[in-house]
């Protein structure tokens, strides 16, 4: 492997190094979690940039990183705070909120 070749993480990857993204990411995750709830077994919740303001929310559950799902997966646009315009499927509640706070999905 090359001296100058870097390997990247899932969170560098999704960052795609833009300086608000971090922020953006965080609001879109917290957004999807407060109308859906927190589903049991909650291993993250994935927020992949495509272009411009479309994302890719991905709720992942599971014990063990070998044996997730993706009981929830939704197409959507934000805008710079991250707040969500548009999303498809619509997100609906399904679970219950979670007690000890929304934004400890993502490590």
């Amino acid at each position: 492997m090359s001296k100058n070749m870097r390997t990247s993480r899932p969170e560098e990857f999704e960052s795609h190094g833009q300086e608000d993204s971090g922020a953006r990411a965080t609001a879109i995750r917290v957004a999807v979690l407060k109308i859906l709830g927190r589903p049991p077994r909650l291993f993250r919740v994935s927020v992949i940039p495509l272009w411009g303001d479309h994302f890719r929310v991905n709720v992942l559950v599971g014990e063990e990183f070998t044996a997730l799902t993706i009981p929830n997966s939704y197409f959507l646009t934000a805008d710079g705070a991250g707040v969500i315009l548009t999303c498809q499927p619509p997100v609906r509640k399904q679970f219950e909120p979670s007690q000890a706070g929304l934004a400890t999905s993502e490590p």
